[in-house]
């Protein structure tokens, strides 16, 4: 199993991009799931979710001025 630093980072990445609209945090979001896509004992189903949310961060345009 994914290591739970990896899943809380981008949970937490992911959750400060849905609160502020900060474009690094979606980013670095991203690039963690990009990380647990990697991992070989992930089950199919969780990585295309890690796929596909990974996907949407990264074309995602700003909704308003990060504030970090």
């Amino acid at each position: 199993m994914p290591s739970s630093h990896l899943w809380a980072g981008a949970l937490s990445l992911l959750l400060i991009h849905e609160e502020t609209g900060c474009a690094h945090s979606a980013l670095n979001a991203a690039r963690l799931l990009e990380q647990l896509i990697e991992c070989e004992d992930l089950d199919d189903d969780t990585r295309r979710l890690c796929e596909r949310a990974s996907s949407r961060l990264t074309r995602q345009e700003p909704r308003h001025a990060c504030p970090a």
